[in-house]
Formats: C-alpha cells, sequence, structure tokens
C-alpha cells in the first residue's frame, strides 16, 4: 500500500514538475521540498532536464559536515567532506543535524538544483544580472525551517575566470519580496577567489550567485564619448593655460621666478600628454599590431603616473607655503621637484615593461562581447595595475586630501576671526580657493573609490566628467589667480593680511618668503 502510494506521488510530483514552467509559478517551489521528503520514504532522486533533486537520509548524530555536489547536469551526490572537489558544492555544518538530536535518529534532507533559464523561474522583472551557469540550488531540512546559523552553510561555485567588469552577489530567492518575490542578499556573505566564489549563508532556502555587471554596453559608449568629448575640451584650455603663461611671463617679469605657477604648468603638461596618450588609445587599439599596443600602454601608463606625482608635488609645495610657513630654501629646489615629477614614473614604467605588463585590456560584457578595448596593463598583471596606480593614487590622495583639510580649516578659520572683529570678508573668495586647490591636488579622483557597488554607473558619471574637464578647471583657476589685476589688495590689521595670504596661497605675489628660486 505504501509503495502503491509513493507511485502515485511520483507520478503526481512529476506531471506538475513538467507544466510547472508553463504556468510560471515560482511560489510553488517554496512547499515543493517540504512535500518531496515527507512523501519519499526513503533515499530517492529526481531527474528532469531542467530540475534535479535528491533525498537523503543521515543521521542526526553525525560528527562531521555533510557535503553535497550540484553540477547543473547530474542530480546531486554527497560526497566525502574531506575528499577533493572538482565541482561545485553545498556544505552544511553538523549545527543542523545537532539540532535534531534526542528528537529523531535520521534527518531527512532534499538538495535540489533547478536551471533557471530553462525552466523560466526565479527571474525578476528587471533583473540586470545573470546567474552562474543558470542554477539555482536549494537546501531543505524535513520537520525544521533552519535560520540564523552560527556555522554557516557553505556553497562553492567553482567557474573560470570572469571579466573584470562583473561584480559577484550571493542571493537567495526571497519570497516576500514584491509580488513575485525576488533576490535578497541578507544573511549572506561572499568569499571571492579567481575561479571559485564561496557563499557563505546563515539559513535554509534558495540560493545562487548573481553576476551584475558593473557597466552594458550602451552606458560603456555613453561613458566613452562624454571621456573624448571631455578631454577635448581639456587639451584645447590646457594649450591656452600655456600660451598664456608664456605670455605673461614675458611681459611680468616675476613669471620667471615664481616656481609656484612652473609647478602649475608642469602638472598642466602631464594631464596634456595624458589626454593625448588617452585619444590616440582609443583610435590606435584597434589596430592588430601587438608591439604598438604595447609601447602604447606603456607611455599611457607612464602620463597617468606624472599625473599623480605631479598632483602630489602640487600638495607638498602648498604645505610648505601655507602650513609649515617658515622660510624654507631647498637648492635646486625646481629641479629637484622635475626630476621626480618626470623621472619616478620613468622608473616605475620602465620596471613594469621589463616583466612585459603592456598589451590589450578588455572589458567584457555578460555575453562575452567587448566592451571596451585599451592599450595598458594586460589581464594578467592586474596585481601591478593596483600596486602603481591604485595603491600609488591611494597615498597621494591621502596626503593631498590632509593637506587641503589643513588649509581649508586655516583659511576659514581666520576669515571668522576677522568676521568677529567687525572686518569685511569674502567668504566666497575661501570656497572658490578650495576648489581651485581640490582640482589641483586631484580631490575628484577620489571619485574612483565610489565607482563600485549600486552606485557605480553615476559616480562613474561624474568621474568621468569631472577628471576629463580638469584641464578646464585648471584655465580658470589660473586665470582668476595669476591674471594681472590692476590693483593690489589690502588688509586693514595682521589677521585680514593673514587670511588674504592663505586665500590666495597659489598667487605668490601675496605670499611673503616664498621657497627660493634657484
Amino acid at each position: 500500500m505504501v509503495n502503491w502510494l509513493h507511485s502515485v506521488n511520483w507520478s503526481l510530483l512529476v506531471t506538475i514538475l513538467i507544466f510547472l514552467p508553463l504556468l510560471g509559478v515560482t511560489k510553488y517551489w517554496l512547499h515543493f521540498e517540504d512535500h518531496l521528503i515527507t512523501t519519499w520514504y526513503t533515499q530517492d532522486s529526481l531527474d528532469l532536464n531542467w530540475a534535479k533533486t535528491r533525498s537523503q537520509n543521515i543521521s542526526a548524530t553525525i560528527t562531521q559536515a555533510v557535503v553535497f555536489t550540484f553540477v547543473p547536469s547530474e542530480v546531486p551526490t554527497m560526497i566525502d567532506v574531506n575528499g577533493k572537489r572538482n565541482t561545485s558544492s553545498v556544505k552544511l555544518p553538523m549545527e543542523i543535524f545537532q539540532s535534531f538530536n534526542n528528537k529523531t535518529d535520521q534527518v531527512t534532507v532534499a538538495v535540489t538544483t533547478i536551471n533557471s533559464g530553462e525552466s523560466g523561474l526565479f527571474k525578476e522583472p528587471n533583473q540586470t544580472g545573470t546567474v552562474l551557469d543558470n542554477v539555482v540550488v536549494s537546501v531543505k531540512v524535513k520537520g525544521k525551517r533552519i535560520t540564523g546559523l552560527r556555522e554557516c552553510i557553505e556553497l562553492s561555485y567553482l567557474h573560470k575566470q570572469l571579466p573584470q567588469n562583473l561584480t559577484r552577489q550571493c542571493v537567495f530567492w526571497d519570497f516576500n519580496k514584491g509580488q513575485n518575490g525576488g533576490w535578497n542578499s541578507s544573511g549572506c556573505h561572499a568569499k571571492l577567489h579567481d575561479t571559485e566564489t564561496v557563499c557563505c549563508c546563515d539559513h535554509l532556502t534558495f540560493f545562487t550567485l548573481l553576476l551584475n555587471p558593473s557597466i552594458d554596453n550602451i552606458t560603456a559608449q555613453s561613458l566613452l564619448t562624454t571621456t573624448n568629448v571631455g578631454c577635448g575640451i581639456s587639451m584645447v584650455f590646457l594649450s591656452i593655460t600655456v600660451i598664456l603663461y608664456f605670455f605673461l611671463r614675458f611681459f611680468y617679469k616675476k613669471f620667471k621666478s615664481d616656481n609656484t605657477v612652473k609647478i602649475h604648468m608642469n602638472l598642466s603638461g602631464s594631464l596634456f600628454i595624458l589626454n593625448v596618450a588617452y585619444l590616440l588609445n582609443n583610435g590606435i587599439n584597434h589596430l592588430d599590431h601587438p608591439g604598438l599596443c604595447k609601447g602604447l600602454g606603456g607611455f599611457t601608463h607612464y602620463c597617468l603616473l606624472c599625473c599623480f606625482t605631479w598632483m602630489a608635488i602640487e600638495g607638498f609645495h602648498l604645505y610648505l607655503l601655507v602650513i609649515k610657513v617658515v622660510n624654507t630654501y631647498i637648492q635646486y629646489y625646481l629641479v629637484k621637484l622635475c626630476l621626480i615629477g618626470w623621472g619616478f614614473p620613468a622608473i616605475v614604467v620602465t620596471i613594469t615593461g621589463s616583466i612585459n605588463s603592456y598589451g590589450e585590456y578588455t572589458i567584457m560584457d555578460m555575453a562575452n562581447r567587448t566592451t571596451l578595448s585599451l592599450c595598458w596593463i594586460n589581464s594578467d598583471h592586474l596585481t601591478v595595475h593596483y600596486v602603481t596606480d591604485f595603491g600609488y593614487f591611494c597615498l597621494v590622495f591621502l596626503f593631498n586630501a590632509l593637506v587641503l583639510a589643513i588649509v581649508a580649516w586655516k583659511l576659514f578659520s581666520l576669515q571668522s576671526i576677522t568676521a568677529g572683529k567687525g572686518e569685511k570678508t569674502q567668504a566666497w573668495k575661501g570656497g572658490l580657493t578650495v576648489l581651485g586647490l581640490s582640482c589641483l591636488l586631484g580631490a575628484t579622483w577620489g571619485l574612483a573609490f565610489f565607482t563600485y557597488g549600486s552606485m557605480s554607473v553615476p559616480a562613474l558619471y561624474f568621474f568621468s566628467i569631472l577628471n576629463s574637464l580638469q584641464g578646464l578647471f585648471i584655465f580658470i583657476w589660473f586665470v582668476f589667480l595669476y591674471f594681472p589685476k590692476n590693483e593690489t589688495p589690502t588688509s586693514s590689521s595682521s589677521n585680514a593680511a593673514k587670511n588674504e595670504q592663505v586665500t590666495n596661497a597659489f598667487h605668490s605675489s601675496h605670499i611673503p618668503n616664498p621657497p627660493p628660486s634657484f
């Protein structure tokens, strides 16, 4: 009688499962495994094209974790926890089974894999991410809802090396989200490796690894166009800035000995050649010439490092002018700065090139189509990029941010003092000074820290617009502070004079005792 009922239930389940994808009833799966492990009294399995289940009885007194494989094309199988695994697997901690101790001798576990692509299940209406291999994995225990595990359930997803623009997210299907449910990451976190992702969750339900593209093709092309236009505008205004500098240098002798404005010109020059390298990259990288691409990748890397170095030099010079204040003499000051600003990046690029780090670097979309291709540090040497670019920029950014914060504090504190004594202050000029200094010190490059996660696309637009127009901002700063005025502002008190010195930190005619020339 039991066997007859078992066969009837089996037939009913198979019939329902065959037509379930046509109905699109995702919520049915919330109760499917409960029905499965309640109806099947012995170990059994289900093997359909898009759904595969293993029901297994496990001793409640087991003294080690339990591991099941979940290969998309095979029914899940229980394997040795200490054995070598060459497939994706789910590891159930002992805590699950020990919670049944003294209540039952056997604990029935059902592990299910569902092909979400073939079944049409487990898809949000506006889902942008892709389920890895279209596999959704479920683990269910008979007679108890498992939540709040102290030792998490581990789902190890084996995969090939994923494109750099994909973010991996461990999620479960939340049936209470929206009308039909949706993906939720609460209680799950990921341990990322090159060819494996381990999801650690504190409950049992339907899980998957969701791959979210940082940018799609349309967004990538839009960002590329925005950056190209911005770089073109910057090149024009950087050229005008340099021409204006030589014009003023010819008519005003103070520009010949002003180290501050010379540092500005070196930063402008490094930004100009970086824009040139970037625009050349867009045109030349399509040519099938590996040697040329390596050379262009090294040149682009050199230009970027030069920009970072000269931003750091701007911060160091600002420190001498405004923070240290005392008269400091450094022999061959500008020559040493130039050796650092242009020489240090050359050393780094030479070392990087000697290990064959440069070449074509491509960003792929979800369909493995090329979204962006550049001559840069190739994918085999991304550690070089993280150390020489990201790591170096972090140091420069932290130093310049500290200098800028101290300068802003001194500026606005002096303005508060003069305002308290009834003296007229120009707060707008102080604010404009801080904005100008932040541009020179590369503060806008800090937006790179926000180009990951849910706000990555808006941050990328801000990053592309602000940094591609950095040359325009430097031109405005140069004209505002350095174009000769008919009258020189004076202050009615010593506090006002100090305030004016800080406000015009990079206007050498207003700063006493600057570092001597050489």
